[in-house]
């Protein structure tokens, strides 16, 4: 009998693959390497995850199957030996309000039941707490020694702050939205007549001022003046009924009404309670207040699921702990209860221990168990789905992970490691695409993809143990792996004159987790900013240096917690994140950039357009009469198959260019096009920026922008790319276009994470986009893990020692050199010089 050991991919062709073939080892840690653009996720994910996951749900029923979401067939002559496959994506779905820390990695199931099987419950008839138990795991009465009452103790779903257990006030989120009175009359010197109460306007009928007035306010004076009974009746008075004579805006009758008055905050709570979607919910929005609930003080847990007590601390206040502490809480609790609730106690407690161990070593001990969901970063999200997958202990399932080193900081690297390695004992396979060469190293089969992005990438250049692929000339990864190559894009400044072109000074009495401070942050460098997850980076950086001198440039006051700030000549702090761009396929790298502006401008000059009528509004492929009318300028049609997930296919008509025949026919350059070939828009769009760069030399302001581009190492993206498909670090890089080319002196420029998802080919070019900002004036701080990114900066400034409470404090500032030879801290002990 044949031994299967191996997947085999004939003829791959998801996005730029070429035919691709390759045998993926089974039981394998399998790396796949390559630059930015490659195709290394759409061999991941595009061919062996999407492949392995819709052959898994076709087995199941046709019923089953039109209520899952469900990925297309992946555009592959043949895969072989896929088995059922899980993702892990590189940016897992934000999750929603009533998510924590505690609900997604499920160390909240083990506390509930630990609450609910030995806590010391509350009697419901003398409101005393009776001794813990061994009744509530029997499903038996307690008896209650203070007064002889019996009741039944809470299960664990009723300590559920997503089920039973929730607050009544504020449905379990912990969060109680009020009315903020001061966004209800913004501008007192207003009077009511004209639009004082904003919200008459916006949120309700405008004849609700002629009601007030009926009520006995005067509304023809500015708001300021009203006696205080009159302004009570503006924001509290009563639901009464008033007869008015209204008068519409246009026309001349009057009409006798009956109004029930609503007064200003009713009006906004009588809006919030008929919101039926997000538009309507940000409609009235900007007239609340969130924070936290009054009855449960944001613990979302109501009453009686605060009752039951363990080691004298409630579910609420368990929560409150970090991972670090609760592990430490949990390992006491069968030492305190009586000897024959031991043993329950203790399999309840290490169940919790099992899964805490996971994360502990991924490196997230510093989180709270209430923190909420949406508040993790995507690194953080990310090893929360990993220490689940390795949790659920299933065999001879295909792991193809997309970035599992994201957020991570060296000294976390072995964790996730051991976390990969115990997927693979239990007799699964692992596909992990990362650009750390410390993880590829560690894996048992390298797949190198390349040999550069887009157009030029897409087939497998090496393939091999490390070793092999390490010697293999072909090979761009090889000479990083075997350490003959280092990333050195730049000259660094030298210590002494770090601060000769001036420094920014910032004060601040501590936030977070992040002790009081005081530093000096030259000016004109490039800063990183390290240190282990949660020790305090974003909180220094986000949350102190960008508002500071976001408000301080805006004239405005100082954040609360920043005590002082020196920053003289900066006008401008720049976030640019990697959130993606746009949100649907009409945003394209032409139009994010503008290039697409002066091109129809351009295409509107020729004489071909001329003749038509042509206008450049008229090359719109969103709104032009060009634009394709069957897919209405998207370039696809979904096609709706029932119990089959839709299918999204290229516009049969347009052949996914967005554009109308018609279009085709205009073209340019009409003299001195290259090799002869002039072409149309939609052609042109089709090219990727490198290849159009020789198309439009003669349309200067286009030129320029695709230039830029092509510098930032983009040239690769295709014209009409969706922009919402862009990579995390594509979709920063293509943000900086704008801002390139011009005198910086006057700016900060602040990065999150620019290296994920880079090789480190492509670090060397993101180091040399930063080193021509600094070139033009500009300070660039950057929160980084990426060692070789860290090892040329100018300046570093070292958070820590660890995360959370025992982190927080600026533990090291200096050179990278200087950070290497400091013994406090731990980023230092990672980089090598």
């Amino acid at each position: 009998m044949q031994k299967i050991d191996h997947i085999e991919v004939r003829g791959a062709r998801v996005h730029n693959l070429k035919n691709v073939n390759v045998d993926i080892p089974l039981g394998q840690l399998v790396g796949i390497a390559g630059v930015s653009g490659s195709g290394k996720s759409s061999l991941a994910l595009g061919v062996l995850y999407a492949e392995g996951s819709r052959r898994y749900l076709e087995a199941l029923s046709t019923y089953t199957r039109r209520r899952i979401a469900q990925a297309g067939k992946a555009s592959v002559d043949d895969v072989r030996f896929v088995p059922a496959a899980l993702a892990l994506h590189q940016r897992p779905a934000v999750p929603g309000v009533r998510s924590t820390f505690g609900t997604s990695s499920e160390l909240l199931n083990s506390l509930r039941l630990l609450f609910s099987r030995v806590g010391s419950h509350v009697c419901p008839h003398c409101g005393k707490h009776v001794p813990p138990s061994l009744n509530v795991a029997a499903e038996l009465a307690i008896s209650c020694p203070h007064c002889g009452g019996e009741f039944f103790g809470p299960g664990a779903e009723q300590l559920a702050f997503n089920s039973e257990g929730a607050c009544p006030t504020c449905g379990g989120t912990g969060i109680a939205r009020t009315v903020n009175r001061a966004a209800l009359v913004p501008d007192e010197s207003k009077t009511i007549d004209e639009g004082a109460v904003v919200v008459w306007g916006s949120l309700m009928w405008d004849l609700m001022k002629q009601v007030c007035g009926a009520m006995g306010v005067r509304t023809d004076v500015p708001f300021c003046e009203l006696s205080p009974a009159e302004r009570d009746i503006v924001f509290n008075g009563p639901a009464e009924k008033r007869h008015i004579l209204y008068k519409a805006k246009k026309g001349e009758n009057f009409a006798e009404l009956d109004f029930t008055y609503y007064n200003a905050v009713r009006t906004v709570e009588n809006s919030l309670a008929k919101a039926k979607d997000e538009k309507g919910l940000r409609r009235v929005a900007k007239y609340l207040i969130e924070g936290p609930c009054p009855d449960c003080g944001g613990t979302r847990l109501s009453d009686a699921a605060r009752g039951p007590l363990v080691r004298g601390i409630n579910l609420a206040q368990a929560t409150e702990m970090t991972l670090d502490e609760a592990v430490s809480w949990v390992e006491g609790v069968p030492g305190s209860l009586p000897d024959k609730m031991r043993p329950m106690a203790r399999s309840i407690c290490d169940s919790f221990a099992g899964t805490a161990q996971r994360l502990l070593e991924l490196g997230l001990g510093y989180l709270s168990l209430d923190r909420a969901g949406a508040t993790l970063s995507t690194g953080e999200r990310q090893r929360v789905q990993l220490a689940r997958s390795v949790r659920n202990r299933t065999t001879g399932v295909l792991y193809v992970m997309d970035e599992p080193s994201i957020g991570l900081h060296p000294a976390n690297i072995d964790g996730l490691l051991g976390v990969m390695r115990d997927l693979i004992a239990d007799g699964n396979s692992v596909v992990m695409v990362d650009h750390d060469t410390r993880i590829l190293r560690a894996a048992d089969y390298l797949v190198e993809m390349g040999p550069a992005a887009g157009a030029d990438g897409g087939t497998v250049v090496s393939q091999g143990s490390v070793d092999e692929v390490a010697r293999n000339d072909a090979s761009i990864i090889g000479p990083f792996l075997s350490g003959a190559k280092r990333v050195t894009a730049r000259s660094q400044a030298q210590a002494g004159e770090m601060f000769d072109l001036g420094r920014i000074h910032l004060e601040s009495s501590g936030l977070h987790t992040v002790k009081p401070f005081v530093i000096d942050i030259p000016r004109g460098r490039l800063i990183a900013v390290t240190g282990v997850s949660g020790s305090g980076k974003t909180t220094l950086v986000l949350e102190t240096l960008i508002p500071a001198l976001a408000q301080a440039a805006a004239g405005e006051k100082l954040p609360e917690h920043v005590t002082a700030l020196a920053a003289d000549g900066i006008k401008r702090a720049n976030l640019i994140d990697a959130t993606p761009i746009g949100v649907n396929v009409r945003s394209t790298v032409a139009t994010y950039c503008g290039a697409l502006d002066d091109l129809r401008r351009a295409y509107a000059r020729t004489e071909a357009a001329k003749a038509a009528g042509l206008k450049a509004g008229d090359f719109s492929y969103n709104t032009g009469s060009l634009r394709c009318a069957t897919c209405d300028g998207t370039g696809q049609i979904s096609l709706d198959v029932q119990f089959l997930p839709d299918v999204d296919i290229a516009c049969p008509d347009c052949r996914g260019s967005r554009y109308s025949a018609a279009a085709e026919g205009i073209c340019r350059p009409e003299k001195g096009a290259p090799c002869g070939q002039a072409l149309g828009l939609p052609e042109l769009l089709a090219l990727s920026v490198d290849e159009a760069l020789a198309h439009v030399t003669d349309v200067k302001k286009a030129h320029e922008k695709l230039q830029t581009l092509h510098d930032l190492g983009l040239g690769y993206l295709t014209l009409g790319e969706a922009t919402p498909a862009l990579s995390g670090g594509e979709a920063q890089r293509l943000k900086l276009a704008s801002e390139m080319g011009r005198g910086q002196e006057d700016a900060v420029f602040v990065f999150d994470e620019p290296t994920i998802g880079l090789h480190p080919r492509d670090v060397e070019t993101l180091l040399g986009v930063f080193e021509r900002l600094v070139e033009q004036g500009a300070t660039v701080v950057v929160v980084e893990h990426d060692l070789d990114f860290i090892a040329n900066a100018d300046y570093v400034i070292d958070m820590g020692p660890h995360g959370g409470k025992d982190g927080g404090r600026i533990v090291a500032c200096g050179t990278p050199a200087e950070i290497a030879a400091n013994p406090e801290s731990i980023t230092g002990r990672y980089l090598v010089l």
